[in-house]
């Protein structure tokens, strides 16, 4: 192991996952909603089914729909170079969605097949509708602590369609030229280039001008519990149309929520479908 961490940092980092995953894996017995310990795995998955159900559907949300009407500037075809150059940058070993393509499977596509792979993702920018698998989520919970027979102490990660992926990241990469300007400096997050140290180090400089010219410094840290779950979308709409983000681009975006649903994956076992109406789409390119 501490060969691999010098030699291929890639390797040693499979190998945590490996001694990891006893951990993350959820129960066989899991408490219902009022206490009851359930040990069949059809009551089972309908509990995990249940909880991320409601977990994903907050009620305390607003559903303002906006009305689409102008033309954006970004309404050209998707070519095969923009599909090619985002298979390229795929990272193998991942886990497939609920279609089971891998991203090994795309990777290894040739010239024909990347034009095949084109041309449906022209398909679904043109019409504005994209494949029923594109907008399934296969929700797997993972263990963080405490109690593992109980629901809330694990959370989940989705696996999504990687060629609803593929698309989603030439939609991600049309709309960023078009947003970045208007974001303000300030913000570091989910921004190429930047991150966390960008934002420790000005504050670091801050509090140095404080100590040298004796001056207050006043500092706010939030926290939103599951905020990117309880996003309302229709309000989401609204502030792409007010970035620049409009017609095709607005719509094909859309196109993943229309029918957004999920299922929950336990012990090998998968639940029934459910449709998630808020929130954005955990693992999406478009999401942050």
């Amino acid at each position: 192991m501490e060969e691999d961490y010098r030699s291929a940092s890639r390797k040693f980092w499979q190998t945590i996952r490996r001694l990891r995953r006893g951990k993350q894996c959820a129960t066989n017995t899991v408490y219902s909603g009022s206490g009851e310990l359930l040990t069949s795995t059809g009551d089972v998955v309908g509990r995990w089914k249940e909880y991320f159900e409601d977990l994903l559907n907050p009620t305390a949300t607003s559903s303002i729909e906006e009305v689409e009407a102008e033309v954006s500037e970004v309404d050209s075809s998707i070519t095969q170079a923009e599909v090619t150059e985002v298979v390229g940058k795929l990272l193998g070993g991942r886990a497939p969605g609920v279609d089971e393509i891998r991203p090994e499977y795309l990777k290894s596509l040739d010239v024909q097949g990347l034009s095949w792979l084109t041309r449906l993702c022209n398909i679904a920018w043109r019409s504005g509708t994209v494949p029923l698998d594109w907008q399934t989520g296969v929700v797997v919970p993972l263990f963080k602590k405490g109690d593992r027979r109980m629901c809330s102490n694990y959370r989940g990660i989705t696996l999504l369609s990687l060629p609803g992926k593929v698309y989603s990241r030439v939609l991600e990469r049309r709309i960023r030229p078009i947003v970045e300007p208007r974001i303000q400096e300030e913000q570091c997050g989910f921004r190429p280039g930047r991150g966390t140290l960008d934002q420790l180090y000005t504050l670091h400089r801050v509090l140095e001008g404080s100590w040298e010219f004796a001056q207050p410094v006043h500092m706010c840290f939030v926290d939103l519990e599951k905020a990117f779950d309880r996003v309302p979308r229709g309000i989401l709409w609204g502030v792409l149309r007010e970035y620049g983000v409009r017609g095709p681009l607005l719509r094909a975006v859309r196109s993943l929520y229309d029918r957004s649903r999920s299922l929950v994956r336990i012990a090998g076992s998968k639940s029934d479908l459910f449709q998630v109406h808020v929130g954005l789409r955990q693992g999406c390119p478009l999401s942050p």
